[in-house]
């Protein structure tokens, strides 16, 4: 089975959030349909502009933990790194 760490965005430098999951395609769904009360929904979190994929949900739990602990500059370089334009991934997941 597979985890995922993702990361997701209002807009470009906007609203960020950090989750995990170990059904990413169904928990994009949920956030970007308001399935799920709570922040995202409340803030218009949608974009999906970063993720990582892990076998152990150990490490998955800690990678998140660890992300959720750094500065937003950081976060905002991480996703630059490898999604620049901040474009919404989810239709390269479905």
């Amino acid at each position: 089975m597979s985890y995922y760490v993702y990361m997701m965005a209002s807009k470009k430098n906007g609203v960020l959030y950090i989750g995990i999951t170990n059904d990413l395609v169904r928990r994009i769904h949920e956030h970007k349909t308001s399935s799920a009360r709570g922040f995202t929904s409340r803030y218009n979190v949608t974009l999906l502009v970063w993720f990582e994929m892990y076998d152990d949900p150990l490490t998955a739990i800690s990678r998140e933990k660890e992300l959720k602990k750094w500065r937003r500059e950081w976060k905002i370089k991480l996703i630059e790194a490898n999604n620049a334009d901040w474009r919404d991934l989810y239709a390269a997941i479905v």
